[in-house]
């Protein structure tokens, strides 16, 4: 068996493209080889900053023999019908056809002809220049006079099988087998013939790590270790050290050290600075868990004076961005953000919306209504949500846009506001992302909410919803994070009628039930990601509930009644009456509503059934004015033997039309016993 090393050289490749562009490659070379009828044992993919490859263990000299079958006509067909058939097949007699018999339509002629496997070095001469035209970049330039497209310059393409080259060409550019090593550090062009040797070459001409997960491996343990040589501790940054990695193919870690004078700046803007323009790790003291005045750069060179002069140099890149953060830390603190929220009414929030200063008085009145909900001063709810955007037209805001909410809690400390009005504009964006802690404050927990919620309300009375992939004003995002705020933070609210009123400020027409239905899909994402099934989920909101909270009780006592032997068989019973209900309606054109007639019970089964249902109902309702929905479930669970009784015992569909409607209307009631806790039509069986 063969190996196949395929390696795609260029200029650099922005860190953020390389991860997906090694899986489309391994893809779309996998995908050649399969459309070929080529099997393989194994394939790698790997990326770096100037190189992308893939090595294909297990290999075949040739792709496999195909027979090829083409039907032809009936045997005794005309003569033009069968020279047709010989001309299109390729055949130069009837007898070299072979005849087959179908039941049905008889013996009819057959071509079959053997098609020889290809070179595997032939196949992969068309496949690689097919693969690397038709690659897909989410940006791509052309260089020279040539038409191929690349994200930066390809300046060599390596193709090995069986230890020798591939011939072919793309676009002036010839396959070979050398490759280049470290821009500084390595040494060459040198040759390879194969992935083993091109790994190990690498490495040790050329002073590239090539695993992606190696190099990733290494910063993180040589910067855990450099900063625990300090007494310092790393502040993790996992989306950082995913870029660092593709930025260095030799990395070298480095502590750098910061003016301790900037530590008076938030360091929240220290973070992003250090992160955003310059891809440093920031450094804190693990005594107190404040920042220190030092960074983790990577560096990917290594420098024969250790990286003195390059942390030295950082060091003085830093200081100027910081400078600049300085500046519009100084400069906005001198504005009351009460004046920054007057120049909101020059910013479009969107254009049928109004500006944002209107979905800030939007805001406001809804967390002066939410207020009292969630245990909250209604004058401090109301307050914050009038400065939470404020910080919008702050400088700091305009050079680091990830910091809204943020910037303005801090102003707002700054300038004497109440510590709650302080964090809620700090959290009110809160959560952006799954694993963001979501307000937990009751003044916090308004302002979020309502802010979602009206830009929720706000857009489903444009008709400006998420379809499929896009979703361009985040809306599934707002509404995920306005059920984890619910959920986590157990806030009661009836989410139909805040839509109805709210909707008020926008459309008099506007769907709330659709939007419930969108709230439905983000509270199942929510749930099946902690482990509940969905079925249950829909069960619950056909009852047309709008309180998440309950919704959610409800579902796991659902959950846990179902798991049991009770709940499993009651469900069998639910499904054998509705279907029979469904069939029978279906058959006589009409529904069967109403209660069962005692008079016309024949059977003891009848009697202990309906008298039972009586039972758990009242109970079961009971339970539910209560919100104990585990009661509830447990009042249902007596339903199992009667019913499994009654179907044992009784005929429904009974010869005399009265005694048969009865019984329907027997089955009718176990419907509408179990539809009072959850419909149970959704459940799968």
């Amino acid at each position: 068996m063969a190996e196949l090393l395929l390696e795609l050289f260029s200029e650099e490749i922005p860190a953020r493209m390389q991860a997906k562009a090694e899986a489309d490659l391994k893809a779309a070379v996998e995908s050649g080889l399969s459309e070929a009828g080529v099997a393989f044992e194994r394939i790698t993919a790997l990326s770096g900053p100037r190189r992308l490859t893939v090595c294909v263990e297990g290999l075949p000299a040739k792709s496999a023999d195909v027979k090829e079958e083409r039907k032809g006509p009936k045997v005794g067909a005309p003569e033009k019908a069968v020279e047709g058939f010989l001309r299109g097949a390729g055949l130069n007699s009837i007898d070299e056809a072979e005849v087959r018999s179908d039941p049905k339509k008889g013996d009819f002629y057959v071509a079959v002809r053997e098609v020889p496997g290809r070179p595997l070095p032939d196949i992969i001469a068309e496949m690689v220049p097919d693969i690397v035209r038709s690659f897909h970049w989410p940006k791509s330039m052309r260089w020279g006079r040539g038409e191929l497209r690349w994200v930066r310059p390809l300046q060599r393409v390596l193709c090995i099988f069986d230890g020798k080259v591939v011939d072919f060409e793309i676009d002036g550019l010839k396959s070979g087998n050398e490759t280049e090593g470290h821009r500084v550090h390595g040494r060459g062009p040198f040759k390879v013939s194969s992935f083993d040797e091109y790994k190990t070459l690498l490495e040790s001409k050329g002073s590239v790590i090539l695993s992606r997960e190696d190099r990733r491996l290494l910063i993180d343990e040589q910067a855990h270790v450099i900063c625990h040589e300090r007494g310092l501790e790393l502040v993790e940054d996992k989306g950082l050290l995913e870029e660092v990695t593709g930025l260095a193919e030799w990395p070298v870690v480095i502590l750098g050290d910061m003016d301790p004078d900037f530590l008076s700046l938030p360091g929240e803007v220290i973070q992003l600075s250090m992160r955003t323009h310059q891809k440093y790790f920031a450094v804190r003291d693990p005594k107190t868990g404040d920042l220190a005045p030092h960074f983790v750069v990577v560096a990917n060179i290594d420098a024969t004076d250790g990286g003195k002069a390059i942390a030295e140099g950082n060091s003085r890149v830093l200081s100027a961005r910081l400078d600049d953060a300085r500046f519009f830390w100084d400069n906005d603190r001198k504005t009351p953000l009460a004046t920054m929220a007057e120049k909101l009414k020059t910013i479009d929030f969107k254009k049928e919306l109004g500006t944002v200063a209107d979905k800030v008085e939007r805001v406001a009145a809804l967390a002066r209504e939410l207020a009292p909900k969630v245990g909250a001063d209604p004058d401090v709810a109301e307050r914050a949500a009038r400065l939470a955007k404020a910080d919008l037209v702050s400088g700091m805001v305009g050079e680091f846009p990830e910091l809204q909410g943020v910037m303005g809690g801090y102003y707002a400390r700054e300038q004497g506001e109440d510590e709650a009005v302080a964090t809620a504009i700090a959290e009110h964006y809160k959560p952006v992302g799954p694993s963001d802690q979501v307000p937990s404050e009751p003044v916090s927990i308004a302002v979020a909410l309502a802010d979602k919620l009206d830009t929720l309300v706000g857009f489903w009375a444009i008709d400006e919803k998420p379809t499929g992939s896009k979703d361009p004003f985040a809306l599934r995002r707002a509404a995920l994070g306005v059920v984890r705020i619910i959920l986590e933070n157990e806030v009661r609210l009836g989410l139909l009628g805040l839509f109805a009123k709210h909707a008020m400020n926008f459309a008099p027409v506007f769907r709330h039930v659709d939007l419930l239905e969108f709230f439905a899909d983000r509270l199942k994402q929510y749930l099946r990601d902690a482990g509940a099934r969905y079925d249950l989920i829909d069960a619950v909101f056909a009852l047309g509930e709008d309180d998440l909270v309950l919704i959610v009780k409800r579902v796991e006592a659902l959950g846990a009644f179902l798991e049991t032997d009770d709940g499993a068989n009651l469900l069998a019973g639910y499904k054998r009456a509705a279907n029979i209900l469904k069939a029978e309606e279906k058959k006589d054109g009409k529904a069967y509503e109403g209660t069962p007639d005692p008079a016309l019970f024949e059977q003891d089964e009848e009697r202990s059934l309906a008298a039972a249902i009586t039972e758990s109902v009242t109970s079961a309702e009971a339970a539910l004015a209560g919100e104990d929905f585990e009661k509830a479930m447990g009042a249902l669970s007596s339903l199992r033997a009667p019913v499994d009784a009654f179907f044992d015992a009784v005929t429904v569909n009974a010869e005399s039309a009265e005694l048969r409607q009865n019984r329907l209307l027997i089955l009718t009631s176990i419907r509408d016993a179990l539809h009072r806790v959850a419909d149970f039509s959704k459940l799968a069986a």
